[in-house]
């Protein structure tokens, strides 16, 4: 008898859960896609105003890296003694 009751009530459960998600999972879709696209506008407008704020006119050049300057290699002339290396067997 209790198998047979709880069998009911989950299908019963299960059926309500559907038709519920039926009714509201469209509002929520529809609220989180328009909460997206809100933000989407607010960065697309915070980009646009930021990007107008530094255009340079036309015609002028700006460099924005310099590379470091290469590094000096010793002098192997300098360095000091050399010895020639052989495998010893």
């Amino acid at each position: 008898m209790g198998l047979l009751r709880f069998l009911i009530i989950a299908i019963a459960v299960i059926y309500i859960l559907r038709i519920l998600a039926r009714i509201f999972l469209p509002f929520l879709f529809k609220k989180a896609v328009s909460k997206m696209q809100d933000k989407m506008n607010e960065q697309q407008q915070a980009y646009q105003n930021g990007h107008t704020a530094t255009e340079k006119p036309q015609g002028t050049i700006s460099v924005d890296f310099v590379p470091p300057p290469p590094k000096k290699k010793p002098k192997l002339d300098q360095a000091g003694d050399f010895v020639d290396y052989e495998d010893v067997k």
